[in-house]
């Protein structure tokens, strides 16, 4: 009886499973149906892809953590070339949105869609032609833009707003292939209707759910909504030509010049421009509500909901928990972000009424038009339209909290004789090179200084005048900038840039920054790009000159480290310490004088240094002049 139990348990068991595996077979082979016939759905289950940015990580951007970059373009130079980080040109971009892997921007002048991949910051042009407008369809530089302003994505298409076309386009991602899917190519109007049957007046930002894309129609003040699937337009909320501010259900509410928007999938958010509001629409009900700022009254007062005040808020995007938007018209060339649970306010970089594009933390970075924004779910980034960039938001607290001055503190690494185990991570003792690998297959030669973002090691590889970096997880080495045995000083991306004894180096997680010693400089690389710049002093000139970047003059400089706002830098054959501030390369003497005795100063006198061999944790042991 036991026996016979026991095999029927078995019998069971095995009819249970056999079942299971049938179940799980049918139910593998609907998700794999359902992704191969609805692409957009794979995207969206991995990465949280909704209203155009990567949603569902708090990037909890506050002044105090916010390191603003330039991550493509040069500040203040127009053009339409394709390239690698600073080398590549835009003309007033205004609206940019990403899938995760790449951003895709709406590049108004120049009548393109520009594609940025983001590991690499190589930019191309996707669609339409550099200086020709138009409005035809096709594929790639066939297709015609007219001064596009708004740009989303669903994972598998762009849809742009062709603001000056007054049409809503469309674009594969995986071909290029343009198509206009509503309105009529340079008629207005505000008509509802399908595809072409329907009109808009300037349509400016863009969003979408998945199955649907709204649209700020600017000139119409209303908010319409499109159905993907068939091209079905319909007015949701305000009335044509009829600018307000009220609050209210649908068509009865207002609003004055709408510029972007953006969802969370239950709500819309809209930068109400004129208006000086952000506004909220439930997308079930179409009630209208205004969440910040209080309507005609324009300022940059932090706070919470209508105490709030903004001025011209232009792009608006959010991470899901918080919204972030950008302030343009040449007053508060801000950015802020919004709690959407508390409607509280504050101000995460910028400084009001002071315009330009100066990198930095928090308050010291400028902007200048800063329209369009989107998040990769790690950083924040925005279309600084008058200084042809795009910039980057970086929360320099996440993810090593601690980083600062070239590593990661607040834990006790308590290190003791009795329980210290050294090992090799990279290269072989006793043999100089400078080939690239994996741990002992590596070379170096004679390596002089290094530093971490947590994630990686940069060394100053001195003899080989080049920056390597080193993966601390798998121990691959890769040179980043510089070519191994070639003495130089020109910038450029990685391997066209040149050194001559980079000898100390740290990082403020964004960039590198280099005490290039027999060229007299401080070099500046972007990590993401590899792209090099000489942020102070002149290449093989010496001196002890105070001064704004080139104007600014160094002897032998060797060791480096940073605050995060300010590099300080122990000039050696000038017994000083330097401080440049970063974002403007300003070089100043807080300590030392140049030429001075080498005895430390008595009470109230300018201390003296020796030969100043670093700056972070007594590092130096030799002058990179003598040793060379």
């Amino acid at each position: 009886m036991k026996k016979s139990t026991i095999a029927t348990g078995i019998c069971c068991h095995q009819k249970t499973h056999s079942l299971l595996r049938s179940w799980l077979a049918l139910f593998l082979w609907a998700i794999s149906f359902l992704i191969l016939s609805y692409p957009s759905l794979a995207v969206a289950a991995t990465t949280n892809l909704l209203g155009g940015a990567i949603q569902g990580a708090d990037l909890n951007l506050t002044m105090s953590n916010a390191l603003v970059s330039t991550f493509a373009g040069s500040a203040g130079v127009s053009g339409s070339a394709d390239g690698v980080g600073a080398d590549a040109r835009f003309n007033l971009p205004s609206a940019i949105t990403t899938d995760g892997a790449n951003l895709y921007v709406a590049d108004t002048y120049n009548y393109t869609i520009r594609k940025i991949a983001i590991a690499t910051g190589t930019i191309t042009t996707m669609a339409g032609v550099a200086g020709a407008e138009g409005s035809a369809d096709g594929v790639g530089s066939i297709a015609r833009f007219y001064r596009p302003l708004g740009i989303t994505t669903d994972g598998v298409n762009l849809y742009v707003a062709d603001t000056y076309n007054h049409t809503i386009r469309k674009i594969v991602i995986a071909t290029g292939m343009v198509t206009t899917i509503a309105g009529v190519a340079g008629v207005e109007g505000s008509s509802d209707g399908t595809g072409a049957t329907a009109r808009f007046n300037l349509p400016y930002g863009l969003t979408t759910d998945g199955a649907n894309l709204y649209v700020p129609d600017l000139s119409n003040h209303t908010i319409r909504k499109i159905v993907i699937a068939t091209g079905t337009v319909t007015t949701i909320a305000g009335a044509a030509g009829a600018p307000g501010s009220s609050d209210g259900v649908g068509v009865d509410a207002r609003f004055n010049t709408p510029s972007q928007i953006t969802t969370d999938g239950a709500n819309l958010y809209v930068a109400d421009l004129v208006n000086h509001t952000i506004r909220k629409i439930v997308i079930a009900t179409g009630v209208v509500t205004t969440l910040a700022g209080s309507a005609n009254v324009s300022g940059l007062t932090d706070g919470t909901g209508s105490i709030a005040r903004f001025s011209l808020p232009y792009g608006i995007t959010t991470d899901g928990a918080n919204l972030y938007v950008s302030e343009a018209g040449n007053v508060n060339e801000t950015i802020r972000k919004i709690v959407i649970a508390t409607g509280a306010v504050t101000t995460v970089a910028g400084s009001a009424g002071e315009p330009g594009s100066a990198d930095g933390s928090g308050s010291v970075a400028r902007f200048r038009n800063p329209e369009g924004m989107t998040t990769d779910g790690v950083n924040l980034y925005v279309t600084d339209q008058q200084s042809h960039t795009i910039r980057k938001i970086k929360n320099i607290t996440s993810p090593y909290p601690n980083l600062l001055g070239g590593a990661v503190l607040g834990r006790d690494l308590d290190l003791t004789i009795s329980n210290v185990f050294v090992t090799t991570l990279a290269g072989t003792a006793g043999v100089a090179g400078s080939a690239d690998g994996t741990g002992s297959e590596t070379r170096f030669s004679y390596p002089a200084d290094m530093t971490t973002d947590g994630a990686n090691l940069y060394v100053a590889d001195y003899y080989n005048n080049t920056i390597r970096k080193i993966s601390i997880a798998t121990g691959t080495v890769t040179t980043l900038a510089g070519s191994a045995g070639t003495v130089g000083s020109a910038n450029g991306i990685g391997p066209a840039a040149r050194f001559n004894a980079p000898f100390g180096i740290t990082t403020d997680g964004v960039n590198l920054f280099v005490v290039d010693c027999y060229n007299h400089t401080v070099r500046k690389i972007v990590i993401a790009t590899g792209a090099v710049t000489t942020l102070a002093g002149a290449a093989g000139v010496l001196g002890s000159t105070d001064g704004a970047g080139a104007a600014a003059r160094f002897n032998y400089p060797e060791g480096i480290t940073t605050d995060g706002a300010n590099l300080y830098v122990a000039d050696t054959y000038n017994h000083a310490i330097r401080k440049i501030v970063i974002a403007t390369g300003q070089v100043t003497t807080p300590a030392g004088t140049a030429g001075g005795t080498r005895s430390a100063g008595g009470a109230g006198a300018p201390p003296r240094f020796p030969y100043s061999r670093g700056n972070s944790y007594g590092r130096r042991q030799r002058v990179c002049h003598r040793y060379r």
